[in-house]
């Protein structure tokens, strides 16, 4: 996919308030079930409970390296569509903190940009799950966002 359609999508994935197309581009996204909830200038990330995500059936609780896969894509698609990366980035190192068990239920994460520049971003995450002040992990992310 071009620059040019890269960011016509993410346009229009704004204007519509639907960010669908853009979770297609991203399979892993698409298996776990990732969704993108606008809330004004906020994007949370939403993670639906499914069976199939579960790591220990005896909690139940999801499995730790879903968690992970989620908080790592949410800060990916979080970097396309507020930082104008001209492409998908590419991770470069990820390093996430496990606080609390993710329980069978909707899991929420939040990203802020410490910092882009031409070549690389920092991004921190926080996923909850019923209350954004008790997280359940948090996570820092470093990107290459310069042109493949």
């Amino acid at each position: 996919m071009s620059v040019l359609d890269l960011d016509a999508l993410v346009s229009e994935a704004h204007a519509s308030n639907d960010y669908d197309a853009l979770l297609k581009m991203v399979p892993y996204a698409r298996l776990i079930g990732i969704e993108c909830l606008r809330l004004g200038d906020e994007m949370v990330f939403r993670l639906p409970k499914n069976q199939d995500n579960i790591g220990n059936p005896t909690l139940p609780a999801i499995h730790g390296g879903v968690i992970a896969g989620f908080m790592e894509h949410a800060a990916m698609l979080h970097l396309l569509m507020f930082m104008g990366a001209p492409h998908l980035p590419k991770i470069i190192d990820f390093s996430i903190d496990y606080l609390r068990a993710g329980h069978y239920r909707d899991t929420f994460a939040a990203c802020q940009v410490w910092r882009q520049g031409r070549r690389v971003a920092n991004v921190a995450v926080t996923a909850w799950q019923t209350n954004q002040a008790e997280p359940i992990a948090t996570a820092r992310c470093h990107f290459k966002v310069n042109e493949p």
